[in-house]
């Protein structure tokens, strides 16, 4: 399996607009941050078909716009999100996607997706939560991965990502009993970044959002990020080749020379290099070049 195949590739975004009409979502901008508000506050921000389609609309256009630099997801009222919308008849939410739904995780936009866990976080709630790039949490947000106790199991990379957050040991632990736990200890765990009073969760992650669109270089971002979600399951001497091949391609760039005349003249840098156009060629796996 090549780069271009694997599960970190980027999705086909280009020409994505910004949708007109949301019923699920808020989505608002400010100076190059896009937040992003699961907007259910009556069901806890269950995440039933609507929803799903209108987030994937969202962060189709927040990775193809270069006017969006970095993406806050929080939800509305005392939730982040309690899961899959449940009926009658089961599952109503993200489980049921139906035909012709092109999802896009948060792992695959161009731009870093911070959430912003101001409250409870359960099941495919908080593995959403998992799949952005930083996580902040209120410490005395209720979270579970409940799953085996609806007689389902986790989805959206729910395994593999809560392993490696906070090891095998403490991820058999929360998925075999889905049992309860803190915000404070999932800080504590790895599982966030940090705990914090419920109040200041969203100005923590804008904060976050804001120094990486005032600072960072947008391509240098993109490339960073696939290299952190390639980095967690890869052959080290294959990462490093596709580390060093980045580099070197970055290096060609405008936004190289421009960051280190910045740096030397003490002035904020003028970043040209757009994530939609001038992301370099990703590196191949050199076992497929000498198959």
């Amino acid at each position: 399996m090549n780069y271009e195949e694997n599960t970190f590739a980027w999705a086909g975004t280009s020409g994505a607009q910004r949708p007109e009409r949301l019923t699920r979502l808020r989505c608002e901008t400010d100076g190059g941050v896009v937040t992003v508000t699961l907007d259910r506050p009556e069901r806890l921000n269950a995440i039933d078909r609507t929803m799903h389609h209108e987030l994937s609309a969202v962060l189709r256009w927040c990775d193809a716009a270069d006017e969006v630099g970095a993406v806050v997801l929080t939800g509305a009222g005392r939730a982040f999100s309690a899961g899959s919308e449940m009926t009658g008849d089961g599952f109503g939410g993200a489980e049921a996607q139906g035909p012709g739904v092109a999802w896009i995780a948060p792992y695959q936009v161009r731009k870093p997706v911070v959430a912003a866990i101001q409250g409870a976080a359960v099941g495919a709630g908080l593995t959403l939560a998992m799949q952005c790039d930083v996580r902040y949490v209120a410490h005395d947000a209720v979270l579970a991965l409940p799953f085996v106790r609806l007689g389902v199991t986790a989805e959206w990379m729910g395994h593999w990502s809560l392993v490696r957050h906070v090891g095998l040991g403490r991820a058999q632990e929360l998925l075999l009993t889905g049992r309860r736990f803190t915000g404070a200890e999932a800080a504590m765990w790895g599982l966030a970044v940090s705990a914090l009073p419920r109040d200041q969760v969203l100005a923590r992650a804008r904060a976050l959002a804001r120094d990486i669109v005032e600072h960072a270089a947008p391509v240098a971002v993109a490339a960073t990020k696939r290299l952190l979600w390639e980095a967690v399951d890869a052959d080290p001497f294959a990462h490093g080749r596709t580390e060093r091949l980045v580099m070197e391609a970055l290096l060609e760039r405008p936004d190289a020379r421009e960051g280190v005349d910045a740096f030397l003249r003490h002035r904020r840098p003028a970043w040209t290099g757009r994530p939609s156009s001038d992301l370099p060629q990703w590196p191949t796996d050199p076992r497929e070049d000498s198959a």
